[in-house]
């Protein structure tokens, strides 16, 4: 009868096996420029989606108001039930 063969283990990898990474290759000056940059970018999204929250706000506060100010609207959309405002 054959030996079962015990599966190798591989060895643990040591820092010189990793893959260079692209912040490994390039300059510090360079990757550090970059993240700024990404901030930046991120900061500028981040504001714009905020403006555009406010916007939107006010456009449905406005559109509230001009229903308020609707008699149609405010006629259609009432309860009839008037039982309850005695």
């Amino acid at each position: 009868m054959a030996k079962k063969r015990k599966p190798a283990t591989p060895a643990a990898p040591s820092a010189q096996d990793k893959p260079a990474t692209l912040a490994d290759l390039l300059r510090p000056e360079l990757v550090q420029k970059l993240k700024a940059q990404s901030d930046q970018l991120k900061a500028a999204e981040a504001q714009q989606r905020e403006e555009a929250r406010v916007k939107a706000e006010e456009a449905r506060k406005a559109e509230q108001k001009r229903l308020d100010n609707d008699f149609e609207h405010l006629l259609n959309n009432s309860k009839l039930d008037w039982r309850k405002h005695k």
